[in-house]
Order: structure tokens, then C-alpha cells, then sequence
């Protein structure tokens, strides 16, 4: 039984930073490493991908966070991060790690509010 458990949100003022972990637990390497997301929710919008990492540690980002956030892992520790620079309040919502093992077939943490005020 696979299990993603986030942490590192709070809340932050415009220009801070934070930094996301995502600790998976009961998924094998070869899972892990081809590919762990992050998503996250605003009030009122929906989930969106943010930044995603996979085989070769090949990354993506959304536009809006390129530049500003960096995801990274550790595959020892089975842990992805996400930190997160010059936040800004578009920012705020809810923060979500993903596993997709299959299109349908995904695995989601309980997420983690981030809060940036202006």
C-alpha cells in the first residue's frame, strides 16, 4: 500500500520561501523514480500540476513556477521536496504529492496548505 505523507507548509509573506517534503512509503525504486508530482489547489480552481520530476531526474515545471520552485529527491529516503522561492499570494492553495503508477491509477498525499499574504 503505497502512502504519500507532505509536510513544510505554513503560512509566508510575499517574497518568502518554503520548502515542501513529500516522504513515500510501501512503493518500490523503480516506481519512485519514474515519477513523483507535485499539484497543488486554490480556493475555487482546480488541482493543477506544478512541477514533476522522473527517469534521469528530468523535470517540469509550470510556467507560472518556473524559475521560482525546484523539486528534487531523495531516493534513499524515498522523500521528494519542492522548495519554493519568491513566493507570491497567487501561490496560496492547497499542495498535493502524487504518484501516477497508470493514467486512472494515482496515489495522493493528504496535502499541505501553503498561505502567502500580500
Amino acid at each position: 500500500q503505497v502512502q504519500l505523507v507532505e509536510s513544510g507548509g505554513g503560512l509566508v509573506q510575499a517574497g518568502g520561501s518554503l520548502r515542501l517534503s513529500c516522504k513515500a512509503s510501501g512503493i518500490i525504486l523503480s516506481s519512485f523514480t519514474s515519477n513523483m508530482n507535485w499539484y497543488r489547489q486554490a480556493p475555487g480552481k482546480e488541482r493543477e500540476l506544478v512541477a514533476s520530476i522522473g527517469y534521469g531526474s528530468s523535470t517540469n515545471y509550470a510556467d507560472s513556477v518556473k524559475g521560482r520552485f525546484t523539486i528534487s529527491r531523495d531516493n534513499v529516503k524515498r522523500t521528494v521536496y519542492l522548495q519554493m522561492n519568491n513566493l507570491e499570494p497567487e501561490d496560496t492553495g492547497i499542495y498535493y504529492c502524487n504518484h501516477r503508477f497508470r493514467p486512472g491509477d494515482d496515489r495522493w498525499g493528504q496535502g499541505t496548505q501553503v498561505t502567502v499574504s500580500g
